[in-house]
């Protein structure tokens, strides 16, 4: 028979830490568990029952796109705005959170013509409705893959009264919107310039472009003026000339844009370098200040300035077009325009107002024609001269050959220069339209906008509305603010199938829209029994009612753009039975401003006179360890659902918190990592609550006035999370309040707390009052650690509760623990900080003295603690050996002298008293707690045991 071991003799008398909780999470395989666990039990049933009654929370969902897998950018929102819902829920309110979905256009479409392309297959043969199903059913195949992923991410919500813009009583709700602007008399029929996809042959919105680095041709172009205003005729026999990154926009040319208060000069070339495309004896107008960055790209090695002019000196000027005699015989006037500068060019700006903003608005105000030469596919119409049929983004070499030719034949002619005078190449930002990757053109086309200004004042009511918005982070308010206050009309048409159609008629004898209410009820009516197919299968005549001729008009049939549908999701969502309008919460990345964040506002402000939200919450971008975008072909891209599989939801929920998610975060494997780390931290503190509080029972439990100072200390700190957590609730702001708690986990309770009072609640007797008393603490904790980390750690935590016998109801059924406002004790915090250093102190000397073997383990060291009387008197009744982890501490006050570990100044001249001194203890180890005692073996009956374990041994606890 082997002989024990002097510790195993007493090992069961110990109150080792027992628990069903494993060390191991284990996620990806006990979250799936849960989710089907969850179901079986109907917890979202019973989770909206718990709602009735409240004060309802509302944050109202921006809806995803239903096209293809989520991506991290998904999980990271979704995940922000369950924790927002749940701790909200867990604060007393009301939760109806109603996930939605952008079902219709573009990238939807482009899927199923890819589709007809495998098959050979002719898109414009197959019916509008045949299409429109095939887009509905593909867009619902994605829809419900992703309300898949979202549930596996741990998201609660109420799925069954999930909203998407396809809907049927989405789009009679959406048609209704539009029917509201057209009544309201905010939505006109216009030709203006917008942003078009050739590509995709559609007006594209904001939100719907991206900036790319993009290699174009730069010209500088001549054109002759040929009627001189200035008294002096210093512009006879001179040419403007201008500078231009599209050389694609020259046939579209209507006028030359100067600025009044810019200094012009007419420079005359006195010679020019090899290959140089002027002649010398030519005469230039340009901006004065631009004068040397001309010549440099024009090749004039020599000049000097004939005049110099003012701007307004300008009015009245005419230029022939550079292409005069090939079709382009009309006069070219020089105009006044504020947005011209000299940052870059000559000072002198091509004006091509069907393809863009400046250019139109200054073209209206001077009454100038407003050309269609572009076709929607990007090609030059049949009617444009020299170069009809070509693309415009390969017009640049014909373009610039033509004028080329013209400047040459002007030099032979001994004419002013007409044409070509300068051509590089730039690369520069550029818009792409993001889902085909191709640049954009502006292009004036006739669209359906929304008035800003005049009428309604859309604008200025907007803005206005803005002033009672919250914004999380503050500083964001100024980038919406800034993009309301600088956006044209919007442009809410779009020339694609897919979509809710702008559901209006217009009279063709005078083209006027026809605003009648009973005719967009009528609309809106069908819709909502048939959805916005009706549109297409039904005629005319079903909404025009009697007394109109279809005959007499047309009926509209572009589709609203997608941000109006997404804008409009207020309508159908919010302010019906248990969903209160305006919602108290939108929360988007921060790419939302100039999307569903702006199309949101001015859609409610339009119709309803206010914003659809009280506080705007916005996040960053996610990129990759190094802060690159995630790509492919990278081979950076982290998925949710890879996350999911690997490490668990609860790891990447973690990573959302931990995150500054004001700014871009950053993901990959090493920070996946860090995070899986940081979880392990928070489970071991759950699992040793959950391992030393077995058998807790309420007998146990000790009056907050009987508590030591040390766990009133650590109800502090609780009492100052909970009110962490609590401001969060309140202003939405999150960042820091998770790395704030396992901070609390990591350094106050498990490298303090936990390792101070081990030996308490190991070793003391079951009836001792420090014992009870810090498992009483230890209740508290665990039920305020769960609930805390319930919202973002749902698995986890609820798993960590449930372990807890007697916890039968989920613990996101619960509320927030209500922390007395005694616990808070302010003067406690700063006198356990001060206690805390003066222990860091005396273990960095153990840790020498550990390296020096002097001593084994802490337990082996007895400390002579030297004190000023000041620090004796301050420090009062701490019980050092407990603190210190030792066996031993000789308390030696140093009359006079000064202290070290007080702040507080002191009337002691005396020099400052030294440091904690280690030695081994003298005595014996106890066999039951491990300390070096002399008391050890006193005991008959107990030999290897010091009196306190004795004690205990022999009271049977």
């Amino acid at each position: 028979m082997t002989e024990s071991k002097p510790q195993d003799l007493y090992r069961e008398t110990v109150f080792l830490p027992t628990t069903s909780f494993p060390m191991r999470g284990s996620l990806p395989k006990r979250e799936p568990e849960m989710l089907e666990r969850w179901a079986a039990e109907k917890l979202d049933d019973s989770l909206f029952a718990q709602a009735q009654g409240r004060q309802v929370f509302m944050l109202h969902d921006g809806p995803p796109y239903a096209n293809g897998h989520l991506h991290i950018g998904h999980a990271l929102n979704k995940i922000l705005k369950d924790v927002i819902n749940r701790a909200h829920r867990m604060s007393g309110y009301g939760i109806h959170y109603v996930p939605g979905w952008d079902c219709h256009g573009l990238p939807i479409e482009w899927k199923i013509e890819e589709e007809y392309r495998k098959r050979g297959q002719d898109k414009d043969s197959v019916p509008v409705l045949q299409f429109r199903a095939e887009c509905r059913a593909y867009a619902q195949k994605w829809l419900d893959i992703q309300a898949a992923e979202f549930r596996r991410l741990g998201v609660q919500a109420e799925w069954a009264r999930r909203y998407a813009t396809m809907d049927f009583s989405s789009e009679a709700a959406i048609a209704g919107e539009i029917g509201k602007f057209l009544l309201n008399g905010l939505l006109y029929r216009g030709l203006r310039p917008v942003m078009w996809s050739p590509v995709e042959k559609t007006a594209l919105a904001e939100a719907e472009i991206e900036y790319r680095d993009h290699e174009s041709t730069a010209i500088h172009v001549a054109f002759p003026v040929i009627h001189d205003p200035t008294p002096a005729h210093a512009l006879d026999d001179v040419s403007a000339v201008i500078w231009t990154t599209t050389p694609w926009t020259i046939p579209a040319n209507r006028a030359i844009a100067y600025g009044p208060d810019i200094t012009y000069a007419v420079v005359r070339v006195d010679d020019v370098a090899d290959g140089a495309l002027l002649e010398p004896e030519s005469k230039v107008l340009v901006a004065e200040d631009l004068i040397e960055q001309f010549c440099t790209a024009a090749g004039v090695s020599a000049h000097h300035v004939l005049y110099t002019l003012p701007g307004s000196a300008l009015e009245g000027a005419v230029c022939a077009h550079p292409l005069r005699g090939q079709g382009y015989d009309f006069d070219v006037p020089m105009l006044p325009g504020a947005h011209v500068t000299t940052e870059a060019g000559t000072g002198l700006v091509h004006t091509a107002p069907a393809h863009g903003e400046d250019d139109f608005n200054l073209g209206r105000q001077h009454g100038l024609e407003i050309t269609e030469l572009v076709m929607d596919d990007g090609r030059y119409a049949d009617w444009v001269p020299l170069f009809a049929g070509g693309h415009v983004f390969k017009a640049a070499e014909p373009v610039c050959s033509a004028l080329e030719e013209v400047m040459r034949r002007a030099a032979s002619a001994g004419q002013a220069p007409a044409g070509l005078v300068a051509r590089t190449t730039l690369v520069h930002s550029y818009p792409h339209s993001w889902r085909s990757r191709a640049p954009i053109i502006y292009r004036a086309t006739p669209q359906w906008f929304i008035r800003m200004d005049g009428e309604g004042a859309l604008r200025q009511r907007a803005l206005g509305a803005l002033d009672d918005v919250t914004f999380v982070p503050a500083q964001s308010r100024n980038r919406l603010t800034s993009m309301v206050e600088g956006r044209p009309d919007w442009c809410i048409s779009r020339q694609r199938a897919w979509g809710v159609p702008i559901a209006v008629f217009v009279e063709k004898r005078t083209g006027e829209v026809l605003r009648d209410a009973a005719v967009m009820k009528r609309v809106v009516d069908a819709f909502a029994a048939e959805g916005a197919d009706a549109w297409y299968s039904s005629p005319a005549s079903r909404f025009l009612g009697e007394g109109r001729n279809p005959d007499d008009y047309e009926q509209v049939f572009d589709i609203v753009d997608v941000w109006f549908e997404s804008g409009s999701t207020h309508a159908f969502v919010l302010g019906h039975g248990d969903m209160p309008f305006p919602a108290d919460v939108y929360l988007e990345g921060s790419d939302q401003h100039r999307g569903w964040f702006q199309s949101s506002l001015l859609e409610s402000v339009g119709t309803k006179g206010v914003a659809p939200f009280r506080a705007l919450v916005t996040n960053g971008f996610v990129l990759d360890e190094q802060g690159r975008k995630m790509s492919k072909s990278l081979g950076n891209v982290i998925a949710p659902q890879d996350v999911n599989d690997s490490l668990g939801a609860d790891i990447l929920r973690l990573w959302v918190m931990n995150s500054d998610t004001n700014e871009d975060l950053r993901i990959g494997k090493d920070i996946l990592k860090q995070q899986g780390e940081l979880y392990r931290r928070l489970r071991n503190t759950l699992r040793w609550l959950l391992g030393a509080l077995d058998g807790f029972t309420e007998e146990e439990r000790v009056a907050y006035d009987d508590l030591p100072e040390l766990e009133r200390w650590v109800l502090h700190r609780m009492c100052e999370l909970g009110g962490l957590v609590a401001r969060a609730v309140e202003t939405h702001e999150w960042v820091g309040v998770y790395p704030a708690l396992h901070g609390f986990c990591a350094a106050d309770l498990s490298a303090f707390y936990f390792d101070v009072r081990k030996d308490t609640i190991y070793c003391d007797a079951a009836s001792s009052l420090k014992r009870r008393a810090a498992r009483t603490v230890l209740d508290h904790l665990h039920r305020c650690l769960c609930a805390w980390l319930a919202p973002v750690l749902v698995f986890t935590a609820e798993e960590a509760w449930l372990a807890r016998p007697g916890n039968t109801q989920s613990i996101h059924l619960q509320p927030f623990p209500d922390l007395p406002a005694q616990w808070h004790q302010p003067a406690l915090e700063d006198r356990w900080a001060t206690l805390r250093g003066v222990r860091r102190i005396i273990t960095t000397e153990i840790e020498a003295a550990r390296r020096d073997g002097v001593v084994g383990s802490s337990l082996q060291a007895a400390v002579t603690l030297p004190l000023s009387e000041d620090e004796a008197a301050a420090f009062g009744e701490v019980d050092w050996c407990e603190l210190a982890i030792v066996s031993k501490v000789d308390v030696e006050i140093e009359a006079g002298s000064a202290s070290i570990y007080l702040d507080t100044p002191t009337d002691a001249q005396g020099a400052a008293h030294g440091g904690p001194v280690i030695r081994a203890a003298a005595g014996h180890k106890c066999a039951r707690c491990w300390k070096v005692l002399e008391e050890v073996g006193t005991v008959a009956a107990h030999p290897q045991l010091c009196l306190r374990c004795a004690d205990v041994v022999q009271g049977g606890a």
